[in-house]
């Protein structure tokens, strides 16, 4: 566990600290913010209604289900649990970039991270086979947000990949029971 843990930190702080320069700087704290993502919220669910009818009513609250999943299970069940402090609280200032406000809760797993790759990939588990170039893109947004959580200082590397499991399963769970439940 220990080495794990090692490598953790040494990912940590290649991303936060080797990796920065100014683009990332500008670019990447924006990442984070919820009002820049809301046009693809509302893209999502016009998308669903438009393309999918009464169905897409379904498939939309098929999906708070699925956020709302592994928002719970990583906020109230793993880190309350766990209580891992985040890299910025963690680490001494000459060991971590501080790019945004370091938050109060703990770090392990990460929200953004959950939540982010439980939308995606809801919607890629039950997007048609044709539909390969909105697949990427929702994978790519996943993974953005959750690049961004290690860039700015917030969580480790393991942070944001165990809130990205959680929020693959999270998905694959409700997909499964959403296609079980309107095939029938």
């Amino acid at each position: 566990m220990s080495l794990l843990l090692e490598i953790d930190r040494a990912l940590f702080q290649f991303v936060n600290t080797d990796m920065t320069n100014g683009l990332f700087d500008t670019v990447i704290p924006w990442l984070r913010e919820p009002v820049l993502w809301a046009p693809v919220y509302l893209f999502i669910i016009g998308f669903c209604l438009f393309n999918f009818g009464k169905k897409g009513y379904f498939i939309i609250v098929f999906l708070a289900l699925t956020a709302g999943t592994a928002d719970f299970i990583s906020n109230t069940v793993i880190k309350k649990n766990v209580e891992r402090v985040r890299p910025c609280r963690a680490l001494d200032a000459d060991e971590v970039i501080k790019r945004v406000h370091c938050g109060s809760g703990y770090s392990f797993t990460s929200n953004h991270a959950a939540n982010h790759f439980a939308i995606s990939w809801y919607l890629i588990f039950l997007l048609p086979i044709g539909r390969k170039w909105l697949r990427i893109g929702l994978a790519v947004w996943a993974f953005a947000v959750a690049f961004a959580q290690v860039y700015v200082g917030v969580h480790y590397p393991l942070d944001v990949i165990s809130g990205a499991l959680l929020g693959v399963c999270a998905a694959w769970f409700w997909s499964r029971i959403f296609l079980r439940f309107w095939r029938s």
